[in-house]
């Protein structure tokens, strides 16, 4: 109950389209209804397990679970637990089919059981209001990414990914060098 408006407000954050939705995403998806429709895949239920397969679970579910991959902070294993469910319960949110639940059933998934249909419904929103935007073209996209190549050009050390690279092979060298 005390993180309740915290849940709420994240999913409202992320499945929101009141700003504009970023170009990468309108683009992709459009892409995956192009394909669906190009491969006469009509089945509603098989291209919104593509749009969920490829950003709620690929993205938002490891920033949920894992807020260290963008904020330099220490998660204690309490918190992880904790990340754990709101990220079970956010996957649950993105998925079609019914969870039934019983006496049986984890905790986590009890926690957030009568939510879930509110989620559920956010996720259908968003993934509609994305459908009904403006479309990006080709031209559109690749000007988006030179923009932002130019923008962070000068953002990337070099000598740091040689070092990465280099601590990399270092450590795995035997493995690396004895399958070739």
């Amino acid at each position: 109950g005390t993180l309740q408006k915290f849940v709420d407000d994240l999913f409202t954050v992320i499945l929101s389209t009141s700003r504009p939705v970023p170009l990468a995403v309108k683009y992709f998806f459009d892409l995956l209804d192009d394909q669906a429709g190009q491969h006469n895949i009509t089945d509603p239920e098989t291209i919104h397990i593509w749009k969920t397969n490829s950003l709620p679970l690929r993205f938002w579910i490891n920033i949920i679970k894992n807020p260290q991959f963008i904020f330099d902070v220490q998660v204690s294993d309490h918190v992880d637990a904790v990340l754990s469910v709101i990220a079970q319960t956010f996957m649950d949110s993105c998925t079609i089919a019914d969870h039934k639940l019983g006496r049986d059933s984890p905790i986590n998934k009890l926690l957030y059981a009568r939510d879930i249909p509110r989620y559920k419904q956010m996720v259908e929103r968003y993934y509609a209001d994305i459908r009904q935007t403006i479309s990006a073209s080709d031209q559109e996209m690749n000007s988006a990414l030179a923009e932002m190549s130019r923008n962070y050009s000068g953002e990337l050390n070099y000598l740091v990914a040689l070092h990465e690279l280099y601590k990399y092979i270092n450590k795995y060298y035997d493995q690396v060098h004895y399958s070739f």
